[in-house]
């Protein structure tokens, strides 16, 4: 299989929240959208995102038409991540935050933030010497 390109799509009450949320505060941008439909892409990022309002006919099968979230996170691995946290956790930017930055054990330093519809964006920065740096 040769793929040509990678989309994460959640269903979401409000597309155009969680969207604002993305390009606002992680650098995203608006690459199409359509009544109840934002596709987000990234410049530093081989994934695009994409926000469905709930209930959409065309999504399929019908009975898991649900909102995304329980359970869900989308995870950023960025190369400064208290920095990244500072800027986005600022009072005045509307960004929920749900952990603080905190590191694991096996060196994985992380914070988490919710985005208007609930949706849990983690950022995540490997520490030196970790398995993951």
């Amino acid at each position: 299989m040769h793929v040509t390109a990678t989309a994460l799509s959640l269903n979401v009450p409000d597309p155009a929240a969680s969207a604002a949320f993305a390009t606002t505060h992680l650098g995203f941008s608006e690459a199409m959208s359509a009544d109840g439909f934002v596709s987000l892409a990234h410049p530093s990022a081989g994934v695009n995102v994409v926000f469905l309002q709930v209930g959409l006919p065309s999504f399929q099968p019908a009975r898991i038409a649900g909102a995304a979230g329980e359970g869900l996170l989308i995870a950023l691995v960025v190369e400064d991540l208290d920095a990244e946290f500072a800027r986005i956790a600022d009072a005045g930017a509307g960004a929920e935050v749900v952990t603080p930055p905190e590191t694991e054990p096996w060196g994985e330093r992380f914070c988490q933030l919710a985005d208007p519809n609930g949706i849990v964006w983690q950022l995540v920065q490997w520490m030196p010497g970790s398995a993951g740096a």
